[in-house]
Order: structure tokens, then sequence, then C-alpha cells
């Protein structure tokens, strides 16, 4: 089982937002119409967190892969749920799960997950 785990602080990604294309650089289509219906630089940190959290539980860091090959939506009840796009489509996850917190300057996220062997 691998474990990762990210904090963002808030007012740094508000920040980048308002900086330049920070959203186009690190995310998916399907993630910016997500932030666009939430409006809240803290969902858009809640998903960074997330993407940093899956590259620490890979045990890699951010290497042979994008930040916009992992994409974090939610499924009907709101819950994250990362899907795997490039060159990590390949990779075989027995279960890949996320969760993602929010407390005033900060969001955090846990990704647990087993690879196939």
């Amino acid at each position: 089982m691998m474990v990762g785990i990210d904090l963002v602080y808030v007012p740094r990604i508000a920040a980048l937002l308002k900086k330049g294309p920070f959203l186009q650089r690190f995310f998916t289509q399907g993630e910016i119409a997500y932030f666009e219906k939430r409006n809240s630089p803290s969902v858009v940190a809640g998903n960074f967190a997330a993407k940093e959290a899956f590259s620490k539980a890979l045990g890699t860091g951010i290497r042979d892969f994008s930040l916009k090959d992992v994409e974090v939506l939610r499924d009907e009840l709101g819950k994250p749920i990362i899907h795997l796009h490039g060159t990590l489509e390949k990779r075989q996850f027995r279960f890949l799960q996320c969760s993602i917190s929010h407390d005033g300057d900060y969001a955090t996220a846990v990704v647990v997950m087993e690879e196939k062997i």
C-alpha cells in the first residue's frame, strides 16, 4: 500500500490564479470546468494538493508524467475521484482513493493506493 499527503497554502494559489495561466498549466479542461462552477481558490488548492499527494504516494515525485495526467474530479456526491491520463494510463491499481479537506488558509489531500502486481 502506498500513501501520499500534501498541504497547500490557499492564499498562494489565489495569487497564482491572478498572476497568469496557472489553471491551464496544471489542470485538465474537466477540472477547470469544475472550478468555474465552484469559484473558490480553496477548491483549486485541494485539487493541487491531491495531485501532489498522488506523486508522493507513487514515490517518484513528478517524474515521467505531467500534473495534467492526474485529473481530480468529483462523483455525484462530491467525493474526489482520480482519473489517470498520458503515461499513467497504463498503470493498474487495485484501488486508488483520495480525500481532500479545507480549513481556513489551508487545503490538504491524502491519496492511498495499491498497484496491481
